[in-house]
């Protein structure tokens, strides 16, 4: 049996619970050690160079969020079209799109890169940089932004190996490059006395790591896609294809970049410093817990998209409830560790008890409010993903937008002209609702509409026989 035959019966025929704990459980791990390298940077610097360097690594977050929305632009919406055609027996048409993936990861972080170099200062002015932590958000930028190809290589193609049913290999990408990275930071931070260069230095080499390690499962033959010289060359079509399905997860990130933006000069003008650390270290921990959800959307994806183009729709349905289950416990979970022990949260990152009683009286209360309605975040990330997965682009665009462009935007705009600081904090549980409200309207919708479509296949099939 080939390896795209084993992979069909695979995704075709194995129980649906099993099949989505075996490709879900490494893209969990993959995810959370992805995390790790903002979590783990901002660990170290926090305990080897202070609390406004850690603030001065949040404000750099929006352009690595702009990066990170073009490598899933390309990585996701490549892989989702991959999966279909997969699923549809187009192996070939599959090869392609996969090599235009490449090319196209390689020519977009590098443009990025360059424009990123010759504008960063006055870009972290306007991320709500500050006198006090402008030059460490510069000092880090200026090196993670010379590694760019490497992080969007890395973790756009590692989603191909991921969709073709090599969740394992796609978790040993990640765990290269975590692993490196942890162990680096203290060397450069502490031996070298090197601040946060030396946590940006740590990244990229582990950034570079995980990408020759991609690069060398595709040619060598060892991947189930094949990616040829001729399948380089850039397709219209299949650009176009891959775009418009990526567009999604593209807008969600771009969108959480200028979320961010707005967020960090709100906690500047309302909190001062201290409110931009403290949303760094909030920001952390809902990255943790958040990174295990994204792993069940990656473990699901292939899964529902390979099913979806079989219009195998009773496996979709139940593989979507199986991940709506899982990704709410998971947020579940976060909710009770921020609500509880939130003073404990914040010791990890920082060690100096002057520096937690200033960050403890607003961030305290800042995390138990911003995160008050995390146990429904999980089902709004995976319906919104369902329909990634499923090739409608327009609706995930939708669903994905709801929450940060439709009210957490005008939320934050608004919110704390009444309330000051804690209106931003609110901003968040509001956007969470509301969004979660409109998702499970599409969502029911749909799936209500896959449920009448597989009576009238199986009615078909009855009459035939």
């Amino acid at each position: 049996m080939s390896k795209e035959q084993e992979r069909r019966k695979l995704l075709g025929e194995e129980p649906v619970g099993k099949l989505l704990f075996k490709f879900s459980l490494p893209a969990i791990t993959g995810m959370i050690v992805n995390a790790l390298y903002n979590v783990v940077d901002r660990i170290f610097i926090g305990k080897g160079v202070g609390e406004l360097a850690i603030g001065g690594i949040f404000i750099t977050m929006p352009l690595s969020l702009i990066l990170m929305a073009f490598s899933m632009l390309i990585g996701i919406g490549g892989n989702t079209l991959v999966s279909i055609k997969l699923g549809q027996n187009k192996k070939e048409e599959a090869d392609k799109v996969a090599g235009n993936a490449f090319v196209l990861l390689a020519l977009i972080s590098s443009t990025i890169s360059v424009l990123g170099l010759i504008f960063l200062k006055p870009l972290l002015n306007v991320f709500g940089a500050s006198p006090s932590n402008f030059q460490y958000a510069y000092d880090y930028m200026k090196i993670i932004l010379i590694g760019a190809p490497f992080q969007a290589i890395g973790f756009g193609m590692n989603n191909f190996i991921r969709g073709e049913g090599s969740p394992t290999i796609a978790m040993k990408t990640m765990l290269i490059g975590a692993i490196t990275n942890t162990i680096l930071d203290p060397i450069f931070i502490f031996v070298f006395n090197m601040g946060v260069q030396g946590a940006a230095i740590a990244t990229i080499i582990s950034q570079a790591l995980s990408a020759v390690w991609v690069l060398a499962y595709f040619f060598t033959g060892k991947s189930v896609l094949t990616v040829k010289k001729e399948y380089l060359k850039l397709k219209v079509e299949i650009i176009k294809d891959i775009l418009a399905i990526g567009v999604s997860p593209f807008s969600m990130q771009l969108a959480g970049s200028m979320v961010t933006v707005l967020l960090n000069n709100s906690l500047k003008t309302y909190g001062g410093e201290l409110a931009n650390s403290s949303m760094a270290v909030i920001n952390s921990i809902a990255m943790m817990v958040m990174m295990p959800v994204f792993g069940i959307n990656q473990g699901s994806q292939p899964i529902i998209g390979f099913n979806y183009g079989s219009k195998n729709y009773d496996r979709v349905k139940e593989t979507l409830k199986y991940a709506t289950i899982a990704a709410t416990t998971i947020t579940t979970i976060g909710f009770i560790l921020t609500q509880f022990f939130p003073v404990m949260l914040y010791k990890l990152f920082i060690s100096s008890e002057g520096d937690i009683a200033g960050i403890s009286r607003i961030g305290v209360p800042g995390m138990r409010i911003y995160l008050a309605m995390f146990p429904i975040v999980g089902f709004q990330v995976v319906s919104s993903n369902y329909f990634q997965a499923t090739g409608k682009p327009k609706h995930a665009m939708l669903l994905s937008l709801s929450r940060q462009v439709l009210i957490l935007i005008p939320a934050l705009l608004i919110l704390p002209k009444f309330f000051g600081l804690s209106g931003v904090w609110m901003a968040g549980p509001l956007a969470d609702f509301t969004s979660s409200m409109i998702t499970a309207f599409f969502v029911t919708r749909s799936v209500r509409s896959l449920g009448n479509e597989a009576n009238a296949m199986n009615k078909k099939i009855i009459e035939e026989n």
